[in-house]
């Protein structure tokens, strides 16, 4: 799984942000479509069409340019959440059975974020969290809390 809640919630307000986009469209579609030909002039004069650079505030080139740049800026804010989940389980001690120990790597696109371990046997559980930094580490990591990052590094083309 490589997704977090982060990342659902920027899918959801793309989403919206579409749909948003259609309603528009179609609210301005519905205004055009009212009149009737006798509204109309007889010979129709070309509407001087506004440069690109200045389209009118509210017209739909205008809002649609707002969307792509609240995209943009939530692209951006995206790539410092964190999305990116691995997770290890395994046998901590050999008296145990079950998998019962576990790491998790949470990690955004440039590989920062924390892994959690949780190491239990049969007496207590101990839980650890390290910091991650460009998916390295200056604590020490348990071979399952490396392979949790490097699952990671691997989806993220690194």
């Amino acid at each position: 799984m490589s997704s977090t809640l982060a990342g659902a919630f920027g899918i959801a307000a793309l989403f919206v942000a579409v749909l948003a986009l259609v309603f528009a469209i179609q609210a301005l579609r519905a205004q055009s479509g009212s009149s009737t030909s006798a509204d109309l002039p007889a010979t129709p004069e070309p509407e001087p069409q506004p440069q690109q650079s200045e389209a009118r505030p509210g017209s739909v080139r205008s809002e649609l340019r707002k969307l792509g740049k609240q995209i943009e800026v939530t692209r951006g804010e995206l790539r410092e959440t964190l999305q990116h989940l691995a997770v290890v389980r395994y046998d901590a001690f050999g008296d145990t059975g079950g998998k019962l120990s576990w790491s998790v790597a949470l990690l955004d696109d440039n590989g920062d974020g924390v892994v959690l371990t949780s190491i239990n046997s049969r007496t207590d559980a101990r839980t650890y969290a390290k910091e991650i930094h460009a998916f390295a580490s200056e604590a020490k990591l348990s071979p399952e809390e490396e392979e949790a990052i490097e699952i990671l590094r691997k989806d993220a083309g690194h």
